[in-house]
């Protein structure tokens, strides 16, 4: 068992703090007041209590827990991380696909008791779903005026003070003053005073900055509001930044000033504020009778803009795959050479290889997220990280999962292969062949202009729902241009976004399959939504255009489950795929990659 003392008494010196709030029962989620996928040190506090790493999920802790179970809720993706990283912490783990908030309270008989939240960490919409889902348990919900996760943590790290770089334009495609007039238009249509931005990825798009105040995500964590006479006020963590950076500012009318979260200061809000209650504090709607402004209830009004690139942020992000592609297939040429050779290599290995082959672009700014490098069983767990404790060789007969990512200053790459380890046993090759159909259903199909992600996502798992298999995470998410690899609102998943997809949304298409114990499968590309053509009534059609350059291994293939038609689409990918990558290959590298993408 591990040893989990700290993260034990922590969690009692939590309970106390609780008793004293008079709350019988504290939800801290992992997320921090802007919502993002990635928290800085100084608001991993799901972490400090638990040792749970995952990017999504809630703890719920008791103040008195001799009746009661400490319980952490998470996706179907974390179930094996969240029992092994819990284990000996006196916290159960349940997956919140299966059992909800409500239903686990009614479990545990915790009818007509106090529930505590910090309302700058839950958003609006999210504390509004729980009271209606708990209305008929006669649950009394308070807002605490002080993180009791904070009032316990005496080490807590410093907030963050990364740099701050601006955007060029030529990279960006639109400037901030165009941007900031179409957002004037919306507040015009809402007959709002201002908009209130809280989505960190939002504003670094809409004010053409990048930040680094994360890892992976190049972000500074910041709110921004917009007045309706194109005036701006940035609040951020207390920081420095560049002469140019602020002269940048200042031409644009944008005044800095500190996070306070009650927003009274010299830019004080007042009037009508266009506010997402999707993405941002119930601080905002606690405060907004106090400090004299109402608040209008809307989508954050960059979620769209920035999600359909424009021509200058497509042709960045086509360039950064194929650099991308470059680095990944030197790697896998190493990979087989290593096997080849006897010298298997292990998880970590790998990680510090393919870094490595990714930093030698002078245009690299680090990977997009932890890289995934699962050997056997490892590669099962669907976002494994492998650490000097949990470091495998790979063996022969093993596949090896590898999900990986790159930052550019032109784009952000996303890309999953999944490898044979000398040989692979039926049961491997034909879970990677359906897995394979599935991705080519998904990365050939031609939709209707109003088509969402959702209606999408059973074309990927129809090969494995066949079998009776399937996998317990989404197909697909958007991804940003040289911004967070995950973002919204476009998604493809059972339960993904009800948003239509169009042109110049960037989307992951990944189905995987997991056999617990023995090896994980995935697939994936980056794709571009883009026009194609018109229906018989005229109305527009949309398809996917595959922007990832790597081979796939058709070491796993089972030719004979493939139809021609898939068999000309993986044939035609591979001969793009060595077309574009071979003459940045020396000779050694254009052998490989020529085996590797030969027709089948």
């Amino acid at each position: 068992m591990n040893d989990h003392s700290d993260h034990s008494a922590r969690i009692d010196a939590l309970s106390e703090r609780l008793k004293s709030e008079k709350v019988d029962l504290y939800l801290q989620p992992i997320a921090d007041e802007f919502q993002g996928e990635y928290v800085p040190e100084s608001a991993a506090r799901l972490r400090y209590l638990t040792g749970f790493t995952g990017s999504a999920g809630f703890g719920a802790f008791w103040a008195n827990a001799s009746n009661h179970l400490h319980t952490l809720f998470s996706d179907g993706r974390y179930t094996i991380q969240a029992e092994r990283e819990l284990e000996g912490t006196g916290v159960q783990y349940l997956n919140s696909g299966d059992v909800s908030l409500t239903k686990w309270l009614e479990q545990e008989r915790a009818a007509r008791i106090t529930i505590g939240i910090d309302p700058w960490i839950v958003t609006h919409a999210q504390l509004n779903a729980w009271k209606k889902a708990t209305a008929a348990l006669d649950i009394t919900w308070v807002e605490l005026s002080e993180n009791p996760v904070d009032a316990i943590w005496a080490d807590r790290p410093a907030t963050p003070t990364g740099d701050v770089a601006l955007h060029a334009e030529t990279l960006s495609g639109q400037s901030y003053t165009d941007k900031r007039e179409a957002l004037k238009k919306v507040m015009a249509a809402h007959k709002a005073d201002g908009v209130m931005l809280t989505l960190p990825d939002g504003i670094n798009w809409l004010l053409n900055i990048r930040g680094s105040d994360i890892p992976f995500n190049p972000l500074l964590l910041c709110y921004f509001a917009l007045a309706r006479d194109g005036h701006g006020t940035l609040y951020t963590f207390d920081r420095m930044f560049s002469q140019d950076v602020e002269k940048y500012f200042k031409s644009l009318n944008i005044k800095w000033e500190l996070i306070n979260h009650s927003f009274s200061g010299k830019a004080a809000l007042k009037g009508k504020w266009l506010i997402d209650p999707a993405v941002s504090a119930q601080g905002f709607w606690s405060r907004a009778e106090n400090e004299g402004f109402e608040i209008i209830a809307t989508d954050d009004p960059t979620l769209l803009p920035k999600a359909c690139k424009n021509a200058v942020e497509l042709e960045g992000i086509r360039a950064a795959h194929k650099r991308d592609g470059v680095a990944l297939s030197k790697f896998l040429g190493w990979f087989d050479g290593q096997v080849a050779a006897g010298r298997l290599p292990d998880e970590l290995n790998v990680v510090d290889q393919l870094e490595s082959m990714r930093a030698q672009d002078d245009r690299y700014r680090g990977p997009s997220f932890a890289t995934i490098a699962g050997a056997g069983p490892n590669g099962a767990i669907v976002h494994y990280r492998a650490t000097k404790a949990s470091n495998r060789r790979a063996n022969k007969g093993d596949l090896f999962l590898l999900d990986s990512g790159g930052q550019y200053d032109d784009g952000t790459t996303d890309v999953t292969r999944t490898l044979a380890v000398g040989g692979a046993s039926p049961k491997m090759s034909e879970a990677f062949t359906r897995v394979l159909k599935g991705h080519i259903a998904l990365a050939s199909v031609k939709f209707p202009e109003g088509t969402a992600g959702i209606q999408l996502d059973a074309l990927a798992r129809q090969y494995l729902w066949a079998a009776g298999m399937d996998y317990d995470h989404g197909t697909g998410h958007g991804v940003g241009a040289f911004l967070c690899v995950h973002e919204g609102p476009q998604r493809i998943s059972k339960r993904g976004s009800h948003v239509p997809l169009q042109p110049g949304m960037i989307l992951s298409n990944e189905p995987g399959y997991y056999a617990v114990g023995q090896f994980g499968i995935r697939i994936e590309n980056l794709v571009a939504v883009v026009e194609a053509g018109t229906t018989a009534d005229g109305k527009k059609l949309l398809a996917f255009e595959t922007l990832t350059l790597a081979p796939i291994d058709t070491r796993l293939v089972m030719v004979d489950m493939m139809t021609s038609f898939e068999r000309n689409w993986l044939n035609d990918y591979h001969q793009r795929v060595y077309k574009l990558l071979e003459p940045q290959m020396d000779a050694r590298e254009k052998q490989w990659l020529a085996q590797a993408t030969r027709a089948i």
